[in-house]
């Protein structure tokens, strides 16, 4: 048994700590590959009835909104631009993604290869396929574009074609040797516990990913209006060509796009998943009055995958709000506070250094105020345009970050110029019927003091000159006037005294 000393101490305080919080999480796992283990041998009502019960552990935060209970032992609901967590259960925990996977395979298509770019199918990828799983029916040395390719994998979510993205882009015939790439790129998103062994998701233990993890490969993946497009595409298409003997159709299956069962108004994009090991799989994002969100469900059941999904947007859309902070915020506020002015100009007022970002938000409950959050303030950043970051937190849970800018003075400045006409002003300009012209008082009162300051020099200088020419004149007239004079005798020069 480990011995700790005087509990006292700080040093043998943060070993305890530190030993409790390793025996509580190793706990943890245990507890949770437990249940995962005991819930196969369960029946599905039974399942159902267990994944429910788990703890949701957004809903322990204080004075956080109360998330709804839902049957996926995994969900998060993630707002986009902040990376705020709305909702958490089990979110670190390890799962089959099953074909939500490639999310990540055509991400990296797209930002390494052309849309015009030609895919040659090999032996491996058709027969690697299994005939039971979905494929659009390629055969050995057919081709397909990118685009092409890009539809089939996200509308019918073909593992074949998956399969030929990947060696395509890693220029073999060998689709594995694409996971180097998938694990590298996750990582660069922020992944944190997972490990992708093939790039369609068919089923494999040590292909495996979180909640989490889907979420912040999402961010990537919705950001690009071209995917998102295509999973909400009702119809594949490929026409017929010289290694296509006759066109293929095919349907799309996810039910929450427009036309679907359960079609969400506000869906911007998704994808589903689904093998015996993972369950149904589902990862979407959808916007509502500006706000951007990301819901992610694993290892749930049909069709709960959908209503789960659309219960954690409205959940979200219904309670939570992003926040300008430099319009909300006051403990920073760049009016009231010395440390962010610096010199005075010629009126002696003081010019602003440093200002809060005007395009960074946070996301906050409807119920609490941003007085309520903590903030932290880190000087190192990775910019330098931006003299600080201020995190800001509540009961632990972060929720966004503000940067703090270096004010850049304009140094293009007019006199009496008028509004260029490609100004944003111009449309006011034109409103009005009014012409706006712009003075730069500082310059004005500059030029005037410097005509000033000549002025008195030229008239001190003309009043020197003045003075010393008419002292000189007068001497040198008495002199001519004493020359040309006749001397007049001296009529007591010849007595002696």
């Amino acid at each position: 048994m480990t011995h700790f000393g005087n509990f006292n101490t700080g040093k043998n305080k943060k070993r305890y700590t530190a030993f409790l919080t390793a025996f509580t999480c190793a706990c943890s796992l245990f507890l949770s590959q437990g249940i995962s283990a005991c819930a196969d041998e369960l029946t599905l009502d039974e399942r159902i009835a267990l994944q429910r019960a788990m703890t949701v552990q957004s809903n322990e935060v204080p004075n956080w909104p109360t998330g709804p209970v839902v049957t996926a032992e995994s969900a998060i609901l993630m707002e986009v631009d902040t990376g705020t967590i709305l909702y958490s259960k089990n979110i670190h925990q390890r799962e089959y993604p099953a074909s939500t996977t490639k999310i990540l395979t055509t991400l990296i298509a797209t930002e390494q290869c052309s849309l015009d770019e030609v895919v040659t199918f090999s032996y491996d990828a058709v027969f690697d396929t299994p005939r039971d799983s979905n494929h659009i029916a390629m055969d050995v040395g057919q081709q397909l574009t990118m685009e092409q390719c890009l539809n089939a994998i996200l509308i019918r979510s073909a593992n074949e074609v998956s399969f030929a993205v990947a060696e395509h882009i890693t220029k073999t015939t060998d689709w594995s040797v694409f996971a180097d790439r998938m694990n590298d790129r996750a990582r660069e998103l922020g992944c944190l516990n997972s490990n992708f062994v093939n790039p369609n998701g068919l089923p494999d233990e040590n292909h495996y990913t979180t909640a989490y993890d889907l979420a912040m490969i999402g961010r990537a993946f919705f950001a690009n209006e071209m995917l998102c497009k295509i999973t909400l595409t009702r119809r594949l298409e490929i026409p017929a060509s010289d290694t296509i003997p006759v066109t293929k159709l095919e349907n799309n299956n996810m039910q929450i796009i427009p036309g679907g069962t359960y079609a969400y108004e506000n869906i911007v994009g998704c994808k589903t998943g689904y093998t015996n090991a993972a369950r149904y799989c589902l990862v979407s994002c959808a916007e509502k009055d500006g706000m951007r969100l990301i819901c992610v469900v694993m290892r749930d059941e049909s069709p709960m995958q959908y209503e789960d999904t659309i219960a954690l947007f409205n959940y979200g859309f219904s309670n939570f709000d992003k926040i300008n902070v430099s319009q909300a915020e006051t403990k920073y506020n760049m009016d009231d506070s010395s440390m962010f002015y610096g010199g005075n100009d010629i009126f002696g007022n003081s010019r602003p250094l440093l200002a809060l970002n005007k395009d960074d938000y946070i996301v906050l409950p409807r119920t609490v105020s941003l007085d309520d959050t903590d903030s932290t303030t880190t000087y190192e950043t990775n910019s330098e345009n931006h003299a600080a970051v201020i995190t800001y937190t509540y009961h632990g849970v972060n929720i966004g970050s503000v940067r703090v800018d270096f004010v850049k003075e304009d140094n293009e400045t007019y006199i009496f110029n008028e509004l260029p006409n490609d100004s944003k002003d111009t449309k006011k300009e034109e409103s009005t019927g009014k012409s706006v012209i712009f003075i730069n008082i500082v310059r004005v009162l500059t030029v005037l003091a410097g005509i000033a300051a000549a002025f008195f020099i030229f008239c001190l200088i003309r009043a020197i000159l003045k003075n010393y020419q008419f002292s000189f004149g007068g001497r040198r007239r008495n002199w001519r006037r004493n020359k040309k004079k006749p001397k007049r005798p001296n009529r007591f020069r010849d007595f002696d005294y």
